[in-house]
């Protein structure tokens, strides 16, 4: 078993050409294959890729989908997102219990069978939702629990389980999937009829300068949420020292709630490749690597053809159309970590590391990937990008609001009536969004995920945009009858799983979060306890690493803003205390 074990191996990391920068790939490689990493695998593979064992094990125990210990022949991984739990998530995942007569984190007794809970898999418009194996299974009704186990029982294949194809390329031969992309708005930006090339030959009829100059003229910012202006990143990489320069495309969308860029990657990869390439043009660079979230997999042989067919038309590769532009794409597989989100994370996992953020400065533009220059845009950026080279920036910079250009993507989930992707101006307020997709109903919305603001009825007039409300697309209606500390108490649970752990303030400070928090709903704190979280969750925005720790409290802390009333309510005064002993 060895020999062949060491073979096998040692084929897998010559086909990276034993570099240890790829390592996330053999990685996955040597499991698909043998279905766990064994302490001889990592020995195997630290051999070929001429490191230590330690930075092997240390990047196998560190993403979510690496597995160390043996699993089942079949993993079933239950999104327990606060989307999907508002769709009975919890009471489906009792019933996988039952049915397959095993708890979370075991595996069935004839070890077929592994049963996991996963955070936020982009499936949040079609919960509850589970990835087995890498087949994405959605709209998981307690009914249907007990005939998915018997199906996997009985045939061992998880692609059974697709009984009918979802929505637009979806359903094509490559992709095979139940997915919907529930497009519910489209735009004149994002999900408006586009000719391949187009954009990108008229960027190479210009100068790098007449390209970044649309792109100012534009006022593009990035998509992601924090709004970065993305000429500013381009200009900050093109004049850095550097031999190479790298442009990444951050398609690592683990926001609970936010499923847009799962939905572009569907039905608009062509924006998003040439995109890449024009930011490549920009900044002088021949290198591209979009980072695909590893819930994605289900995707990755779609994407893969989508750039065999980019440079079989001479749109990728080596002088292309005639220009003297070289530039070419990968696609570099993430494996189950929130924090790769975080765009010096997204790197290091690049680069075959623990997906750990990095001190900064010094800033990507400047050293980043290999420790050249870097520019790393999201997908909905790129594809700004794309229409902004077609149309012009001046087009671009008329749609939206003042300091904020263009249309934006929204994935809702939660309590509406219409859940999904759509796409509107910039300068919408609350209040217009949830008649657009029925939730006027709603006592709150959670507006850019966990790490965004909760916002109750009386703010419902804000606008979305820079100036007031900015989110990377999440939005989570929240209708009569849901409580807002329980829902705080689940964003909290959410950030103490994919803390990196990096860092003191983030790894034990939301542990005390959450403690307090529960205290607080559980009716055992008293009213002096508001006061200590609050300076708590203070403390740790301050003290924190990385944006994942300095943006964790939020939940709690705009839940207090907003939802004061509900705390207050659940505290005894220390003299009513004193009176009951």
């Amino acid at each position: 078993m060895s020999e062949n074990l060491k073979d096998d191996v040692g084929k897998i990391c010559h086909n990276y050409s034993n570099d240890k920068h790829r390592l996330m790939d053999i990685i996955r490689e040597v499991q698909n294959k043998f279905g766990w990493i064994s302490r001889e695998a990592i020995e195997f593979i630290a051999q070929n890729v001429s490191c230590k064992p330690a930075k092997v094990e240390g990047v196998v125990s560190f993403y979510a989908f690496f597995n160390r210990q043996r699993k089942g022949k079949i993993v079933i991984r239950l999104c327990n997102g606060v989307s999907c739990n508002m769709s009975e998530g919890e009471n489906v995942a009792e019933a996988f219990k039952k049915a397959l007569g095993i708890n979370f984190g075991q595996i069935t007794p004839d070890g077929k069978i592994s049963l996991e809970q996963t955070s936020c898999m982009g499936m949040c418009d079609q919960g509850p939702a589970a990835l087995i194996n890498n087949v994405v299974v959605t709209c998981i009704s307690m009914d249907a629990v007990k005939d998915i186990v018997n199906a996997l029982q009985k045939t061992n294949d998880p692609e059974k389980l697709i009984k009918s194809l979802g929505s637009g390329k979806n359903a094509s031969s490559l992709i095979h999937s139940m997915v919907e992309d529930n497009i519910r708005k489209t735009g004149s930006v994002i999900f408006a009829d586009i000719n391949r090339g187009v954009a990108l030959l008229k960027a190479l009829s210009m100068t790098p300068d007449e390209v970044i100059q649309h792109v100012r003229t534009s006022r593009l910012r990035g998509r992601g949420g924090a709004g970065f202006p993305t000429v500013l990143k381009w200009n900050f990489a093109r004049e850095a020292k550097g031999d190479r320069r790298f442009v990444l495309c951050n398609a690592d969308e683990g926001e609970p709630g936010t499923f847009k860029d799962r939905v572009i990657l569907t039905e608009c990869p062509d924006m998003v490749f040439e995109g890449m390439a024009i930011a490549g043009y920009a900044i002088g660079s021949e290198e591209g690597i979009l980072y695909l979230r590893g819930e994605y997999t289900y995707l990755k042989k779609y994407l893969e053809n989508v750039l065999k067919e980019f440079r079989g038309a001479d749109l990728l590769g080596k002088n292309i159309q005639g220009k003297g532009f070289n530039f070419d794409i990968r696609i570099q597989m993430g494996a189950g970590a929130y924090i790769c989100g975080e765009e010096t994370a997204l790197i290091n996992s690049s680069e075959g590391a623990r997906g750990e953020p990095r001190n900064r400065p010094p800033f990507p533009a400047q050293d980043g990937y290999l420790h050249f220059p870097t520019i790393i845009n999201n997908v909905e950026t790129l594809c700004c990008v794309t229409r902004i080279l077609e149309k012009g920036g001046e087009w671009f910079e008329q749609i939206g609001s003042k300091e904020s250009s263009g249309t934006k993507l929204f994935s809702v989930s939660g309590d509406c009536k219409r859940p999904g992707v759509y796409e509107l101006p910039y300068g919408i307020t609350i209040a217009s969004l949830l008649s657009e997709l029925g939730g006027e109903d709603a006592i709150a919305v959670q507006v850019g995920g966990p790490s965004g603001q909760c916002i109750n009825r009386e703010d419902f007039g804000r606008v979305i945009g820079y100036e007031d409300l900015a989110t990377g697309g999440s939005i989570i209606i929240f209708g009569p009858g849901r409580n807002m500390l329980d829902v705080a108490s689940e964003f909290m649970e959410f950030f103490i799983e994919e803390s990196c752990g990096c860092c003191t303030p983030c790894r034990v400070g939301n542990v005390l979060i959450k403690r307090q928090l529960d205290k607080i709903r559980g009716g055992k704190g008293e009213s002096h306890d508001l006061q200590y979280l609050e300076e708590l969750c203070q403390m740790i925005k301050v003290a924190s690493r990385c944006g994942m720790g300095q943006t964790s409290p939020n939940p709690v802390l705009s839940t207090m803003k907003n939802f004061r009333h509900l705390y207050e309510k659940s505290v005894v005064k220390s003299e009513e205390r004193g009176a009951g002993r």
